[in-house]
């Protein structure tokens, strides 16, 4: 299935974070820290041309775990973000 990402907005495949700690605790999801990781998988664009996304496919980010949007592709979880609740890009 092809997606094609509409406004500043960007499609996201979340990365897991590890739930368990070196000493072999488990972290509850309530514990664990709001900001996610995740990979651009497509990206939309802006309404002006002038303005470009800074973004691409393939960059790793960081986002803000509040607003995002879950779907399902050919049974991998999906997240479709604003650009704006993308904080970084992980170098």
């Amino acid at each position: 299935m092809n997606i094609k990402v509409l406004g500043p907005r960007v499609l996201l495949k979340p990365v897991e974070k590890e739930n368990k700690t070196k000493g072999g605790l488990y972290i509850p999801d309530s514990a664990k820290n709001e900001n996610k990781e995740g990979e651009v998988v497509e990206v939309g664009s802006y309404e002006s041309k002038d303005k470009e996304m800074p973004v691409k496919k393939g960059d790793k980010v960081i986002y803000s775990g509040f607003s995002d949007n879950e779907i399902t592709i050919d049974g991998e979880k999906y997240i479709i973000v604003s650009i704006k609740d993308v904080l970084a890009i992980i170098e």
